[in-house]
């Protein structure tokens, strides 16, 4: 990305997709918003306006005249409960997010943020990326807790932003899901887009963006089973997505289909899902380190009814 007088950024496309899509996941905001911005001419490649419909290809580049308007995304500096900081490097931060916190903020959200987090703390952050996501690595769900990676250094920002691109770093998850899984250990290939009827949701969805996910069991519990999960991809929701394609929703995933009886059995108001593992190779030293996080206490109060 490069940023000129005239503030205009340029983006490279690392995989197909359509132009308003592409634009409104590079600059974090609605497609709405980007569909109205293709429209007053804003956007373009190669040198030639595009349509909202235009359809990029890896290798395609595409740049924006960002408007003067006023930023509706600011960044609101607030002391987040619960927000734990593991490890504060030169290079990055590594935290745990806990439920119900974005990690920016974005169209229709405006609680609590991983950026606003740690601006209340002081921790300084990259300035890379959009203004109200500057810094930020790779997202999680507000209903998913657990461990993220956020650059403090533009070097590190690059770095980081190509390993995710390029699928080196290890995600692991740990995921209760509603029955129990056949095969008990597998891998799901399903393709992952927005879902056609509902453009708030993620499907599996013929000719969506690739998406690979491992998983293992740890223990079942007959109504429900506890697994451990490793992403291959980095799709929006791809884990509560792909679980539910094979009829396995999250416990406590209302949005994909899970049990609401269930849920509330086990006291649960979010899907059971926490980022417990993440590693990578070091921007400065090369050395691959790796983080783990504990379960917070509503995943293991679940857990706890569903032993007894």
């Amino acid at each position: 990305m490069t940023h000129t007088q005239e503030h205009h950024e340029s983006f490279d496309v690392t995989e197909r997709s359509r132009a308003d899509a592409a634009v409104a996941q590079a600059l974090g905001i609605s497609r709405t918003k980007a569909v109205a911005w293709i429209q007053r001419g804003l956007v373009t490649s190669h040198g030639k306006l595009v349509a909202k419909s235009t359809k990029f290809v890896a290798g395609d580049s595409f740049n924006v005249a960002l408007p003067n308007d006023p930023d509706p995304l600011e960044v609101k500096v607030e002391t987040v409960q619960d927000l734990a900081v593991i490890a504060d490097e030169e290079d990055y931060v590594i935290i745990d997010k806990p439920v119900g916190v974005a990690a920016h903020p974005s169209q229709g959200w405006r609680g609590p943020t991983v950026v606003g987090g740690l601006a209340a703390l002081g921790i300084d952050i990259a300035t890379s990326g959009p203004p109200e996501r500057k810094g930020i690595v790779q997202r999680l769900d507000v209903g998913t807790s657990g461990l993220m990676v956020v650059a403090k250094t533009e070097s590190a920002y690059s770095y980081l932003k190509e390993a995710f691109r390029d699928r080196t770093p290890t995600r692991n998850y740990h995921a209760l899901i509603q029955g129990l899984p056949d095969p008990v250990t597998g891998t799901i290939n399903a393709p992952i887009d927005r879902h056609p009827g509902h453009e708030w949701r993620f499907g599996v969805v013929e000719g969506g963006k690739e998406a690979i996910t491992d998983y293992q069991t740890i223990e079942s519990f007959g109504t429900a089973t506890l697994l451990d999960v490793q992403l291959r991809t980095g799709r929006t929701h791809q884990i509560r997505v792909h679980f539910s394609a094979l009829n396995h929703p999250l416990v406590g995933d209302l949005t994909y289909g899970a049990d609401a009886g269930l849920a509330a059995e086990l006291g649960l108001t979010r899907q059971w899902l926490h980022a417990v593992g993440l590693g990578f190779r070091h921007p400065s030293t090369g050395q691959d380190v790796s983080y783990t996080s504990h379960y917070p206490s509503d995943l293991n109060y679940a857990l706890e009814r569903l032993q007894h």
